[in-house]
């Protein structure tokens, strides 16, 4: 990537959801950590008062303890903190462990099984349901406040919410995000896998230039499409290695619903299509061959069910952590030792900075991938500067895959419809497109029993409204 790119000084970041652990820390970090960004403002709101707090001491002691100029401010109302600023991260969900688990538990009881639940089936469609609105209001107070601003959405169901903002805000600069294809971390994992190195500590810049890889798709539902080391072919060898990892897979490793075998079903994927899905936790919720429907038993059990209660835990696992740190029982000195770069500051830094990197991005398709339609929102290798985003070529989709990408972009683009006309039919039809429904008796129930169990956080306009 050549060229001469606009650059800023100071940049101010505002994180509408700093109470999301899985952003929040690793965006402290970067912050402080880079020479582009560390002279600028980190403006972090949350509506939870205390996590706030602790959030903003954590980020103040960091700065403090590694001597920049960061300033940091903290708000419980975005309003407060939105002017000038020249990026906007969305990171919040209201009670997502609670109402993830309300919606694959119904999901499950009419034979729909979701092992995270956050983007396709019907906890996608309800997580749109209860987070989609939220972000528009924040779009209309952005449009006002800071119109020039980058809007990152970091909110799954990360293409839904990408299209929303792509259609129904078209004067903002938005893309979406995935930390799934966070680069060169992707590259030196299929590096590995295909024996260009033994230890991500060996992966350097010349093997970079030499290794090329194609990825693409929808979020949650991508594809790698080639992978070259000096003109050789290392798809079959990067399949060959799953499928020998997928003989000791969750050994002594995570055994959580979404890395229970992702080896096993990436190779079995591979031997069906030719090509490897990479982000298999989430791909293997996107297809109905692990729902447990078949006739004849398979070699793979059927999905494992999102686990509620473990991921409370976690969540407060991360809660003790950075207690730990404000209470000065681990040094502060140690943070920068503990956590590292997240994608979306990588890219703030990298756009900040004018560095010319590419990154995986959820956008526009703008004929990188040939025979698709420009208007597909796609996660795909893009050129990422203050000016804009562009896709990097592709190739075509191969047949098969390409087939189940429209039938996911046609439920999503559903979704976001009927979420924004507040539109019952459209949700039906939503519910019904999407892959893993194959009832509609059930699908009708299913929507009335999730309205039900999530008044408290779906708008109230849903409950005046009736299928007629």
């Amino acid at each position: 990537m050549e060229g001469i790119f606009i650059t800023i000084q100071n940049p101010k970041v505002v994180v509408l959801g700093a109470g999301s652990l899985f952003f929040g820390r690793e965006c402290i970090w970067q912050m402080v950590h880079s020479e582009h960004l560390n002279k600028g403002t980190l403006a972090l709101v949350d509506t939870n008062e205390e996590r706030l707090n602790k959030l903003v001491r954590l980020a103040r002691m960091v700065v403090d303890a590694n001597q920049v100029e960061l300033k940091i401010e903290g708000s419980l109302d975005r309003k407060q903190v939105l002017q000038d600023a020249d990026f906007v991260v969305l990171s919040f969900a209201k009670d997502t462990v609670k109402y993830r688990g309300i919606d694959c538990e119904i999901s499950e009881k009419y034979g729909i099984r979701m092992c995270s639940g956050d983007t396709i089936g019907p906890g996608g469609i309800f997580r749109v349901m209860r987070e989609l609105p939220m972000i528009m209001d924040c779009a209309k107070d952005i449009e006002k406040m800071c119109p020039d601003a980058w809007v990152i959405n970091y909110i799954n169901p990360s293409t839904v919410n990408g299209i929303a903002l792509k259609k129904y805000a078209p004067n903002l600069k938005s893309f979406a995000l995935c930390d799934s294809h966070h680069m060169p971390h992707k590259k030196i994992i299929y590096a590995e896998r295909a024996g260009i190195i033994n230890d991500k500590s060996e992966y350097s810049e010349e093997i970079d230039r030499k290794f090329n890889l194609s990825i693409a798709g929808v979020n949650h539902f991508t594809w790698l499409l080639n992978a070259e080391y000096e003109g050789k072919d290392l798809l079959p060898t990067i399949a060959e290695s799953l499928k020998i990892s997928a003989e000791k897979e969750t050994v002594g490793g995570d055994t959580g619903a979404k890395a229970l075998y992702n080896d096993a079903i990436s190779y079995q994927l591979y031997d069906i299509f030719g090509y490897v899905p990479t982000c298999t936790a989430h791909t293997k919720e996107y297809v109905p061959y692990w729902q447990g429907l078949g006739r004849l038993k398979d070699s793979i059990p059927p999905l494992s069910i999102w686990e509620t209660e473990d991921r409370y835990k976690r969540h407060d696992m991360m809660w003790r952590q950075i207690d730990s740190f404000l209470s000065g029982e681990t040094p502060i000195s140690e943070y920068m030792n503990t956590f590292g770069p997240d994608h979306a500051t990588d890219i703030i830094e990298n756009m900040v900075g004018g560095l010319g990197k590419p990154f995986y991005i959820n956008t526009l398709n703008q004929v990188a991938v040939e025979n698709m339609n420009d208007d597909s929102f796609l996660e795909l290798l893009c050129e990422v500067t203050m000016d804009e985003i562009k896709p990097l070529p592709v190739g075509e989709m191969p047949r098969g895959i390409r087939g189940m990408q429209e039938l996911v972009l046609d439920t999503h683009e559903l979704t976001v419809a009927a979420v924004l006309e507040g539109d019952r039919k459209k949700l039906r039809r939503a519910m019904l497109t999407d892959p893993l429904v194959n009832s509609i008796a059930d699908s009708d129930q299913i929507i009335e029993e999730l309205l039900d169990l999530e008044k408290d956080v779906i708008p109230r306009d849903w409950y005046a409204k009736d299928f007629a």
